[in-house]
């Protein structure tokens, strides 16, 4: 979000200094919409819902109250920031077994679907995140951890994937997915997660 923020105010500011006028819109990444302050020193207005805008019109106006524009707007006024963005990468959970690094029945279809992807993009930078649920010592955890996170290496590579785009880190207990207490049973705390970029 950070980063589509500045690019978007940087091409705008680059175009705006003719005018005097800056535009200044909030858009969402992966479902989550952030908050963003426009001031100077004549005011100040925050926008806090996706696809609002503000303007400033010269350097002695303030910012006016943010107002809701439609996604076609935003398409047509952002085409050449929007356009520079790099793809979202693709994330995938696996999910695995209690005590065991065997992936269960209802993940399994993601395998190929992880290789495609791959694939596709041309990936040169896949991680591999093995995690765990609460139950057990922290050094079992992260033991058990890395070996969920070898269980998918494994396979990508049996499937044909470069092991030098690989990248394998392993928290044990440590970043749930569902923060629970100690020694919780906790399925969707047993994963692996997979970015592609």
């Amino acid at each position: 979000m950070k980063l589509l923020l500045a690019l978007l105010s940087i091409v705008l500011l680059t175009t705006g200094c003719a005018s005097n006028k800056v535009t200044v819109c909030l858009l969402h990444e992966e479902g989550k919409t952030s908050s963003i302050e426009v001031y100077n020193k004549n005011g100040s207005q925050v926008i806090d819902k996706e696809n609002y805008l503000t303007t400033v019109s010269g350097t002695e106006a303030s910012p006016i109250k943010p107002e809701p524009v439609s996604q076609k707007y935003i398409d047509t006024l952002y085409e050449s920031a929007l356009k520079a963005l790099p793809t979202a990468p693709d994330k995938f959970i696996l999910y695995f077994e209690s005590n065991s690094s065997e992936i269960v029945a209802e993940s399994q279809p993601k395998l190929p679907l992880i290789v495609e992807s791959i694939k596709k993009r041309e990936s040169v930078d896949v991680s591999i995140i093995g995690h765990t649920d609460t139950v057990g010592t922290p050094k079992l955890n992260y033991e058990l951890s890395l070996d969920r996170a070898k269980t998918v290496s494994d396979y990508l590579l049996k499937n044909g994937i470069d092991k030098n785009i690989l990248h394998i880190e392993y928290h044990g207990k440590e970043n749930p997915l569902i923060p629970t207490g100690d020694n919780v049973d906790e399925p969707r705390n047993r994963r692996v997660e997979v970015i592609i970029r």
